[in-house]
């Protein structure tokens, strides 16, 4: 009977082992992978120079809490679905997003560079932006 418990044990220790192992390269694979083009791009409120990308879409939050923006690729990856902080800026550069915005009088949007009206306190806009031809 000790036999089979030692055997037992020694397999349970190799699966947990073999376990850890494929978690390890998982992750360190995920830790070297870059981040894709396009992405999130938090700004920390530097000056853009000259030959800096231009925003498909960038969207500051105005007011203490910003309700549920949501920004997507269209038929695609949801890039953000979540309230925003007063002074936080998010930028996108997909060459399309279609963008909700559960209350528009509470944040400040730019379109290609260009500022986007904006929106009536309380009111629910959704419109979608497309890169700049080129």
């Amino acid at each position: 009977m000790g036999l089979a418990r030692l055997a037992l044990a020694v397999l349970a220790v190799g699966g947990f082992v073999t376990l850890l192992v494929i978690g390890a390269r998982a992750l360190i694979g995920s830790l070297d992978t870059p981040d894709p083009a396009g992405r999130e791009h938090v700004s920390a409120g530097g000056t853009p120079s000259a030959s800096a990308q231009v925003a498909t879409v960038r969207i500051e939050c105005v007011a203490d809490v910003c309700p549920l923006v949501t920004v997507r690729v269209p038929g695609g990856d949801v890039l953000q679905y979540r309230d925003m902080s007063r002074g936080e800026e998010v930028s996108y550069f997909e060459p399309e997003l279609d963008v909700v915005l559960s209350d528009a009088g509470t944040v400040r949007v730019t379109e290609n560079g260009k500022p986007r009206a904006q929106g009536r306190p309380g009111a629910r806009e959704a419109f979608t932006v497309r890169g700049p031809a080129g």
